[in-house]
Formats: C-alpha cells, structure tokens, sequence
C-alpha cells in the first residue's frame, strides 16, 4: 500500500565497558576510612566513527582510598570519541559487593529514532547477570527497552544506570549523533519518517481521531487556528505527534481518549525542526535546513500535497485512513483542497467510510466542518468534487510523507 520501507545502513561502532570495583580484604575496610576505587591503566587506540579516533579501554586496577563521602571516580573519554564513563559507589558496602562490567555495543548511536544498542552486565570472571537499568540523564536522546537503549531523534547524551543483586551500581554514558538522512529525497528527513507499523498505525489512529472530534465540536468551540481544510489537517497531524496524557486531553477538551499508544519514535515539540514540521520549499532535506526557512509551523493546501505528502491512486478504494483525498477547483480563489478519509468512525457506531473536511469560508460565513459518507461524496450534486477518475478536479490520494516509512 505504498509504505515503500527501505532497509538501513548498518552502522559499525566501538564498544565501551565501565567498571564498578570488588571491594579487596584490608585492615582497613572501604567502610572505616574511605573506598577501593579502579584506575584505567592502559588503552587502546582504534578507529572510531567518521575516521576520528576512539578509545577501548583495557581496565588494569590499582587501588587508593578516598574518604568515604568522596567514594566516586569518573573515567572520561572526549564525548565526540566514545563515551564518558562514571562509576559510583555511594551507598555500597564491602560485604556481598563486587566488580560489575557494563558494557553498550556500540555506545555511539546516529539520532535516526531506531537505531540501538545491546546492555550487557557481566562479573570479573565473565558471569553474564541479570540486571535492571534506567536512564539518569538524557531521557529526550535515548529510551530503553528490555536490555536495549534506543535513540531518540535528538542527538545528545544520555547516563545509564546498571545494577545487579550483590554488586555496586555502575554508570555509562551513550552518546546519539545528529542524522540528517533523506533516503526518499523528499524534503522530509529520516528522522521524522516513522520507522515501524506499529508508529504509523497508532499516528493514523490519532490523526483521524482528532479530526473527526472536530466535527462533534460547536463551531465556537473549535480550535481558533482551525478555518479551512489544510488547517484541519495540520491541527490534527501536530496533535497527533504529541504525548496524548490527561494535560494534553484538558487543552483539547476531548471527550475521552481512544485506547491507542502514542507514536513511539517522538513527540512534538521535542525534534530537530522543533515544531516546525511542515516542508515549504522545495529540495532533499540538508543539515542547513534545521535554521534555514525550509520548514515552518504552516503550510497550505498545494503545499501540503506537493512537499509533505506523496501520490498513491486516483482509485479512492486504495485510501487507508489518514490519507487524503485533493482537488483542484480552478473556479475559486484558493484552488486546492483537500479531505481527510476516515474509513470507519471512532466515534460513534457507523459501518458507513467517511471523510471529513472544513468548508473554509462560504462568503462571509466562516465555513464548517462535514464528515460525509464516501459513497454521498460519490453523488455529489456537482460532478467535480466527486472522487473518482474520470474527474480531472479530483488529482488523487495522497499519503503524508512520514508514513513511507525508512528502515
């Protein structure tokens, strides 16, 4: 159905282990005077990301004592070779406490929204552990799942917690790296396109949920921004990339949340184009265009079929819900317009495919919203706003660019 998904190049990183240290016999107990922290002796020097050079670290120990309120040790490697390493050892005790190796392969992700590393744990002698992780910083850059860190699409760095029963808790950082790819050389980048079924159905789900909502609404109840088709559109393609929690329900006023998950890869505003999510110029994206004036907050119509979506058929029994259906009326002041095509209600009982579009201004009225049957639209009164092919008003449906997906 057009999803056109294209595999990925695989990208090869170094690996990177950080230490949480035994606690050696002494007379002196890391819990009398201080603790029995590991330095790196020696490194090794390899070929990192991009030609640059990065480091794999060998853990040779030594032991020194620190006072105990100072029991901490950070080991750091430059950011933009591999990443920073901390080990901390507030809170252990000698008895039951052990040397955990953690380990990110690779530690360096591009900010593409699916790229991963595996987490492992393991002890001194190799034993691989159960453990259990979290993120302590850099939430927006990487998310976890199970024993693996995914990238987000915001390139920074993230702080990973491992702990394991019996051991000290040990820290790693992971770093995720800009990506400016367009694979479809549309003007919408990778990072925006989302990768997975699972991301574009719950993003249909949530566009044609809160379009159709629209309808339901008083016209002095709706969205003030909300005045005409392409409006409609973009109101629910930005709602529909945002966490849909009780905060955003209450802005909304929606009368209840459908049992969907929220689009998984990101959330709006939280991008590298921020909130301005729509092309308006036309080119492959290119890294100057997360300043430059390529993208924006509004779009029309025209602009909305040309650069922010793609041609699937003019046979409208092809249209899966979330498309649109555009055309052309040369007769009218603004000549393109579009509806969105629903399928099924999720709002009410109804067997009946429906669209749903605003009117925009019907002489000095403000217009409304109409949600008619597709078979009504089939009958229109007027032949050229019928969407079928022998007419040449109607140019199609067309898919928004994010739903090809990459990967």
């Amino acid at each position: 159905m057009g999803e056109n998904d294209k595999t990925a190049e695989a990208v090869n990183y170094d690996s990177t282990i950080a230490t949480a240290p035994r606690q050696p016999g002494s007379r002196q107990t890391p819990t009398d005077r201080g603790g029995w922290l590991p330095a790196v002796l020696c490194h090794q020097v390899s070929k990192g990301i991009g030609g640059g050079r990065a480091l794999k670290l060998t853990p040779a120990f030594t032991h020194f004592r620190m006072p105990r309120r100072r029991a901490r040790l950070l080991v750091a490697v430059p950011l933009g070779v591999a990443a920073t390493l901390a080990v901390n050892l507030a809170g252990c005790s000698s008895e039951g406490s052990g040397t955990l190796l953690f380990e990110a392969s690779p530690e360096r992700l591009p900010a593409d929204g699916f790229s991963h590393s595996i987490l492992r744990v393991r002890s001194q002698s190799g034993e691989e552990l159960k453990a259990s992780f979290r993120v302590l910083e850099g939430a927006r850059s990487v998310r976890l799942a199970g024993s693996s860190v995914y990238a987000r699409i915001l390139p920074g760095t993230a702080l990973l917690e491992a702990r394991a029963p019996g051991y000290c808790p040990v820290r790693l950082r992971i770093e995720t790296l800009p990506f400016f790819g367009d694979r479809a050389g549309d003007g919408t980048p990778d990072f925006l396109c989302l990768d997975s079924l699972d991301d574009r159905n719950a993003f249909r789900r949530w566009f044609c949920f809160i379009a159709e909502a629209q309808y339901f609404r008083e016209p002095s109840g709706l969205p003030g921004e909300v005045d005409d088709c392409a409006a409609l559109a973009r109101f629910a393609y930005r709602e529909a990339l945002r966490q849909h929690d009780g905060e955003w329900a209450d802005r909304l006023d929606v009368p209840f949340l459908p049992s969907a998950p929220d689009v998984g890869k990101y959330h709006l505003p939280h991008t590298p184009l921020g909130p301005r999510v729509f092309r308006i110029l036309p080119g492959p994206f290119e890294s100057g265009d997360l300043n430059g004036p390529a993208y924006a907050e509004f779009a029309d119509a025209q602009t909305l079929m040309r650069l922010n979506s793609h041609f699937i058929s003019r046979d409208v029994q092809r249209a899966v819900p979330g498309d649109m259906l555009f055309f052309r009326q040369l007769e009218q002041d603004l000549p393109f317009h579009l509806m969105i095509y629903l399928g099924k209600s999720q709002l009410e009982p109804d067997s009946l495919n429906r669209v749903v579009y605003h009117t925009g201004p019907i002489g000095e009225e403000k217009g409304e919203i109409r949600r008619p049957a597709l078979d009504e639209l089939n009958r229109h009164p007027s032949p050229r706003w019928r969407p079928v092919p022998g007419n040449t008003n109607f140019l199609g449906v067309y898919r928004w660019n994010i739903l090809r997906g990459t990967h």
